[in-house]
């Protein structure tokens, strides 16, 4: 079984756990996932099943989306509602200076990522240190913010924001440095993923659903997957004749080929999926195959 199952995660769910529990629905090991989101976030977690696993490190988008809720009034060791509040302040700002410094947060930036996140220092994670009660200094690293839009305020001091963003940016970072901008102390207080790469919230299956076309049988589950070609459709498609065909299978390059130079997806004349390959100066070779031949 291959492909790519988009997942949308459930509320106190670790990414680890999905893919710990997909490994049982589907019957191997051989997962992978992209994006780890922290347990109290919800949406769009791409899994890569099977042969599609080794796609996780080639995906050419790997820009994310989130829905985000501020809530002022308190900053937690965290950086959202499920840690413990470290001090609380009196909220003196509201929709009015929010609007007027979420500007200054579009574009390049350097972020420090927080104590409690995954990034490793001397191979160990933060969070474990954090845990301990440890803090230690870490490097700022550069991310991108494309957008951010206000999607109203569903209670007082909380609003929502929708955030579009490169890999490797924390929304909770974000939103703590949204309220510091409007003179405030702020956590999040919930968290959505919509979109990861190319993949959205439309294409996200519930584990309820994922576990009752389980119950309906390997073709149902299968029905769920996206194609491991999903992940590539940004690329040109370049469809081979059998004899170069063979040549990608066997790993040798095929030369003088007629199409510019560049990087391929490739199918066969059949349409079938093949995988990626480059042409260099004429000479076309294999990068990667996906293909499940008998």
């Amino acid at each position: 079984m291959q492909g790519i199952l988009i997942v949308d995660k459930p509320m106190d769910w670790t990414s680890f756990d999905v893919v710990a529990k997909l490994r049982g629905v589907l019957g191997t090991r051989k997962l992978g996932h992209s994006g780890t989101l922290d347990p109290m976030a919800t949406g769009v977690l791409p899994v890569f099943c099977g042969g599609a696993s080794k796609a996780v490190d080639l995906q050419l988008n790997h820009d994310k989306a989130y829905r985000a809720t501020l809530r002022l009034g308190a900053r937690t060791d965290t950086g959202d509602s499920t840690g413990t509040v470290l001090e609380t302040a009196p909220v003196t700002a509201g929709e009015k200076e929010l609007l007027a410094v979420l500007p200054q947060f579009i574009g390049p930036q350097m972020q420090v990522p927080p104590m409690y996140s995954a990034v490793k220092i001397n191979g160990q994670p933060l969070y474990k240190l954090a845990r301990e009660g440890v803090t230690v200094e870490r490097k700022a690293r550069p991310i991108e913010i494309y957008g951010i839009e206000y999607g109203g305020s569903p209670a007082e001091n909380e609003y929502v924001l929708t955030v579009r963003c490169s890999k490797g940016t924390y929304i909770r970072t974000l939103l703590e440095d949204i309220a510091a901008a409007m003179g405030q102390k702020g956590t999040m207080s919930a968290l959505r993923r919509t979109a990861a790469g190319l993949y959205t919230e439309a294409d996200a299956h519930t584990l309820e659903e994922i576990l009752a076309a389980k119950e309906q049988g390997n073709a149902a589950l299968e029905a769920l997957m996206l194609p491991v070609e999903s992940v590539f459709t940004p690329l040109p498609l370049l469809v081979v004749e059998p004899w170069v065909e063979q040549h990608l299978y066997n790993g040798c390059p095929t030369s003088r080929y007629p199409a510019a130079d560049g990087r391929y997806r490739v199918r066969n004349a059949a349409g079938q999926f093949l995988g990626l390959a480059n042409i260099t100066g004429g000479v076309l070779r294999v990068e990667k195959l996906f293909v499940e031949r008998n």
